[in-house]
């Protein structure tokens, strides 16, 4: 950590470590866990603040360029500690189609398993997380909170999983 709380890059979870498995909210009545989707990979993008400029463009990105993550077969999880409420009228009012879950209660304790907490902001770092089809991370970024860090990453990291051997593209 450093002097002001925040992480610094080597302290979340690096290429090659088992995900943290996790079960969260996505609607009042509606869980996702991260196991659903074991056999594809899985982008966990874990952001600050529904309704920030930064995770409002973020997140809105990741909604545009959806078609080329579903080249891939990948899921595409948004994770902050806010509540479940305000993820939904958050993903509704920025059009976004795919799952916003809630690490609120306890507050942060996924984005804490995966490295990917600033406890005295009490929020969850802007830190993206590709897992591969077998549950290990395959990549990973932490990009500070101002900073965007665009699709181009983890495209990127999921054209590598593709090229890997024994791998067959999903159409």
């Amino acid at each position: 950590m450093t002097t002001d709380g925040r992480h610094k890059a080597s302290s979340i979870l690096r290429p090659g470590s088992k995900a943290p498995d996790f079960t969260l909210k996505s609607t009042p009545d509606q869980n996702v866990s991260l196991g659903d989707f074991r056999g594809r990979p899985v982008v966990l993008a874990f952001y600050p603040a529904d309704w920030s400029p930064v995770c409002s463009d973020q997140m809105g990105l990741y909604a545009q360029v959806m078609p080329e993550f579903k080249k891939f077969n990948a899921e595409v999880l948004g994770i902050s500690v806010d509540g479940i409420w305000t993820h939904l009228a958050f993903a509704k009012d920025r059009r976004l189609n795919f799952p916003l879950l809630s690490d609120f209660e306890p507050k942060g304790a996924v984005s804490r398993a995966y490295g990917a907490y600033e406890a005295q902001v009490g929020e969850s770092a802007r830190a993206l997380f590709v897992v591969d089809p077998k549950g290990d991370i395959a990549w990973s970024m932490l990009s500070p909170d101002g900073v965007n860090p665009g699709a181009d990453g983890i495209l990127s990291a999921l054209e590598a999983l593709e090229r890997t051997p024994g791998r067959k593209r999903s159409a």
